[in-house]
């Protein structure tokens, strides 16, 4: 899937310019940028949360286990 040759964007990019049309191209654009922007985003929260998750289970894992 991942083994597009410079052919195929070519195609891709035409089917594209026919089917939306110039001036409908830079909306798109900008409308998935704006949506790969929200999911990292989303991404770096979770990831930041699952940080703080573990940090948060270390740190009492290792006062539970330091007390006498």
């Amino acid at each position: 899937m991942g083994n597009l040759g410079f052919q195929e964007i070519l195609l891709i990019a035409v089917v594209v310019l026919v089917l939306f049309g110039g001036r409908k191209i830079p909306e798109f654009m900008k409308g998935l940028g704006r949506g790969i922007r929200e999911f990292n985003d989303a991404k770096s929260n979770v990831k930041k949360e699952l940080e703080e998750g573990m940090n948060e289970k270390d740190k009492v894992t290792t006062t539970t286990t330091t007390q006498p």
